[in-house]
């Protein structure tokens, strides 16, 4: 039995590698993509759809509404629950997805401190006042690697942070363990890396076959389920631009541009706080097939 983990930026091919590994490994899938846990958010977060997962079981795809709320402590405890039942029937475990915080909850013991409702408030109200700009610079000056893990997007999890280390005194990420206390010691990370020029092509071909799919009736549709009331689900990448588009804040082009735009950024965030982890094998850019038989080969 084996915990594998697969991670790096958004484009680089990690489901499709996943599951190619786990047909060899006779294991099943977790996902650790914060945005994949919701019902209905299916193009715009390049879900494998079923005939894509090849005949492996996927978990922790699809268990929530939009309107619920996700956060790191509860994917923790679900996380670790689930691969704890996996390995306890004898089969490995695939961990896959882009979420470095979520990755990170699950092999190491983060702390995660009470929230208090006055303090909380203040900041909100901070935050209505001053921008989601201005809040998430302020961040990245009291903890970069939290401003690194967090799109200015997300105001919900920046105003978070930011209440974690008046709290505290100490930065969002300070409770961040060494490797030494790892939950899975024996766990094996491996990341997928691109050439920025290549990441950049792949992301903007990503984000055209997803308007083909459908992604704005996608969001249309999710709209009539309460999407743009939901506290999470709606700073899912493209979203936003799309429920802009389709209440006339601005014109279906500049949705688009702006979604490859927020992703490429997003991509850059996410190989920065991948490249702090040491623990992780990075795999070149080849093809599928050549990944998986270097992975393989590395944890046989």
């Amino acid at each position: 039995m084996s915990l594998i983990i697969i991670c790096g930026a958004t484009a680089t091919g990690k489901s499709e590698l996943a599951v190619s590994l786990a047909k060899e490994i006779n294991a099943e899938v977790v996902n650790a993509d914060s945005m994949q846990v919701y019902k209905g958010m299916d193009i715009g977060t390049a879900k494998l759809n079923n005939a894509e997962r090849g005949g492996i079981t996927h978990h922790l795809i699809d268990v929530l509404d939009i309107k619920d709320e996700a956060n790191v402590a509860w994917y923790q405890q679900i996380a670790r629950e689930k691969i704890d039942q996996i390995l306890s029937t004898g089969k490995s475990v695939v961990v896959v997805g882009g979420t470095g915080l979520y990755i990170k909850a699950i092999l190491d013991d983060l702390n995660f401190p009470d929230t208090d409702p006055a303090v909380r408030q203040k900041i909100t109200d901070e935050a209505e006042k001053l921008g989601n700009d201005v809040m998430h610079e302020k961040l990245g000056k009291l903890d970069p690697a939290a401003a690194l893990a967090i799109p200015k997007e997300n105001i919900r999890r920046v105003i978070r942070a930011l209440e974690v280390i008046e709290l505290t005194g100490k930065p969002f990420t300070a409770n961040l363990p060494r490797q030494e206390s790892s939950k899975y010691p024996d766990a094996k990370q491996f990341g997928l890396v691109l050439d920025r020029g290549n990441l950049d092509e792949k992301i903007d071909k990503r984000v055209e076959d997803m308007w083909a799919k459908g992604f704005a009736r996608e969001v249309s549709t999710l709209m009539t389920k309460g999407l743009e009331q939901s506290g999470t689900a709606k700073k899912a990448l493209g979203y936003m631009q799309i429920m802009n588009y389709l209440n006339g804040e601005s014109d279906e082009a500049f949705a688009k541009e702006e979604t490859k735009r927020v992703t490429r950024a997003y991509a850059r965030r996410q190989e920065t706080w991948f490249s702090r982890d040491e623990r992780i094998k990075w795999l070149a850019p080849e093809s599928n097939a050549a990944r998986l038989e270097k992975l393989l080969a590395s944890i046989n």
